[in-house]
């Protein structure tokens, strides 16, 4: 008996259908109050921040962190479609490598690609 892992992520949203889209064309997340994300498994970070942290924006709750592979491609496919991404080579080490957007109705998300070693377990 216990918990498994996160069963779903609820947001609220000015235009449900239009954010939703936006992931899936984006993202290529099933999103929306219809769709199931058949993830694949992998590491999941669960870890609350204090309030005064700069890590991401003060008036947002939380960050979306999203495990990713071929972070390059994405992040160019991304700009392509005119999202802003940002890249800082200080955000890059041991534990992979990340790059940040945001949602239509700003929410921010984090792009992380683990380690090769890693991204297999």
């Amino acid at each position: 008996m216990g918990v498994e892992g996160i069963g779903g992520l609820f947001i609220r949203s000015r235009d449900p259908e239009a954010r939703a889209e936006w992931y899936r064309r984006h993202l290529g997340i099933a999103a929306g109050s219809d769709s199931v994300w058949e993830q694949q498994a992998g590491m999941t970070v669960f870890a609350p921040f204090p309030a005064d942290s700069d890590y991401f924006a003060a008036d947002q709750p939380f960050l979306l962190n999203l495990r990713v592979t071929g972070l390059d491609e994405l992040v160019a496919a991304l700009e392509s479609d005119g999202i802003a991404v940002e890249r800082r080579a200080e955000w890059d080490g041991e534990y992979g490598r990340f790059a940040r957007l945001h949602d239509p109705e700003g929410l921010p998300i984090e792009l992380w690609e683990a380690p090769a070693e890693e991204a297999g377990a």
